[in-house]
């Protein structure tokens, strides 16, 4: 299963009276602007990162030097792994899908594990290859994505408590996260291997990070850009530099622990420990 059983959060939290959830603090925040677009080696000009310090407001962070003018994916991938491996306590928030619903599972008979949904994902839907896009799975010219469809009517439960989030299964409308998101489930597996254990992902590593350990989370931009400023910032750019700057700015005004143990039913409780969550959606 994913982590901690929720009867072990709840003794934590009644035993420490919420302590250790108040005690939730990191040394950068780095926001994520995420594109499904063309290859992992394809130069994304919506592809955008942003950190931040505790002191300091969120910049732009260039790619490695190279040909390619623009992050790509792979690249990405590569320099979390390089960061995630520092001695830094570092929260990292994503725009895509980190999971998928419910009956996703119940309809491929898969079990309720999430690393061996990220293995099979990537059997089945192998984007992370470096000249495979989505569409080519998506019609058949590659991998097996017929094999492990959903439903565009289907929503996780944090999307139907955040509102107008789409289901990670609806391609081809505006707003749409399903190709980010089946672009970028390979690369969270890459990550998970290549960092060693030094990461914790929310929640299926449990709803209560470890303090002074690393963490990645599933954000939705749109919660929060709005409240700020855009500043000549590109939407891509000024969704990744909002999530990088609420994030910084809940932590250092105690709040961001908050948002680790949001309040929900059992029943919701149990579901986002397969799903996901997303950070901000209470």
């Amino acid at each position: 299963m994913f982590g901690r059983s929720d009867e072990d959060v709840a003794i934590d939290l009644k035993a420490e009276g919420g302590f250790h959830l108040a005690m939730l603090s990191f040394d950068q925040y780095i926001g994520i602007d995420y594109s499904g677009a063309r290859t992992p080696t394809s130069s994304l000009k919506g592809l955008r990162v942003y950190v931040a310090g505790t002191q300091s407001s969120p910049v732009e962070v260039q790619p490695p030097t190279s040909r390619k003018k623009y992050w790509t994916r792979r690249a990405v991938a590569e320099w979390l792994v390089q960061r995630l491996c520092e001695d830094r306590p570092t929260l990292v928030g994503i725009d895509h899908g980190f999971s998928f619903p419910l009956g996703y599972f119940e309809r491929h008979g898969l079990s309720q594990d999430w690393a061996k949904f990220l293995d099979d994902f990537q059997r089945h839907w192998p984007t992370d290859e470096d000249h495979m896009r989505v569409d080519f799975v998506r019609d058949g010219a590659a991998g097996d994505g017929a094999a492990r469809t959903g439903d565009s009517r289907w929503r996780r439960v944090a999307e139907v408590r955040a509102g107008a989030a789409k289901s990670v299964f609806h391609f081809d409308v505006q707003g749409s996260v399903a190709k980010s998101t089946h672009a970028g489930l390979p690369w969270l597996r890459y990550i998970r291997l290549h960092a060693k254990g030094r990461v914790h992902f929310w929640p299926f590593d449990g709803w209560v990070p470890t303090a002074g350990r690393s963490v990645i989370a599933e954000i939705y931009p749109a919660l929060w850009s709005r409240r700020f400023a855009s500043q000549g910032r590109t939407a891509d750019q000024h969704d990744a530099w909002s999530v990088s700057e609420w994030m910084r700015g809940a932590d250092r005004n105690g709040t961001l622990a908050e948002y680790f143990s949001p309040r929900m039913t059992a029943a919701e409780r149990a579901a986002g420990r397969i799903e996901g969550w997303i950070l901000g959606v209470m």
